[in-house]
């Protein structure tokens, strides 16, 4: 497996994998990846498999706080997965916030995505503690806007 910044001639293949990723990932415009490979390379990376994009993360450290990384979308193809591509592609990203001094990666998912709790748990990522309960896991109400409740993970980059 080869990890490797996006570039803008990968959009049509990462299109292609973030298509699998409904109904928890929403496809962007291409004009939103072409943004993604010349802005924010560093932190989206690809997991490739003879030439194939297997793995992907769009992720983008804060204008706000800079010492955070926001993870907004993770896939990996189905036909790989549990092969270590997500845990590589986040220990990228991870590395790369060490490299800048970052201190905190986070992410937020939707309550009902049981198989991405089980993921973020087993990389060593925290539920937080949130408003209230639904599906076992702690949500924050409104987080994401009115009505947009999501279950927030985090970890430190340290750990």
């Amino acid at each position: 497996m080869i990890i490797t910044p996006l570039t803008v001639d990968r959009i049509p293949d990462l299109e292609k994998l973030l298509a699998l990723g409904g109904p928890y990932i929403r496809l962007r415009s291409s004009s939103d990846y072409w943004l993604y490979a010349t802005l924010f390379a560093d932190t989206c990376p690809l997991a490739l498999i003879d030439g194939q994009v297997v793995g992907s993360v769009i992720a983008f450290r804060s204008q706000v706080n800079p010492s955070e990384i926001y993870l907004q979308d993770v896939m990996t193809h189905p036909d790989h997965r549990r092969q270590g591509v997500t845990r590589a592609l986040v220990e990228e990203v991870r590395r790369r916030g060490s490299l800048w001094g970052c201190g905190r990666l986070f992410l937020t998912s939707e309550a009902d995505n049981r198989a991405a709790h089980t993921t973020w748990l087993g990389l060593g990522f925290t539920n937080v503690a949130g408003d209230r309960t639904e599906h076992g896991v702690s949500v924050m109400l409104d987080y994401k806007g009115l009505g947009k409740h999501r279950a927030v993970y985090e970890r430190l980059i340290g750990a």
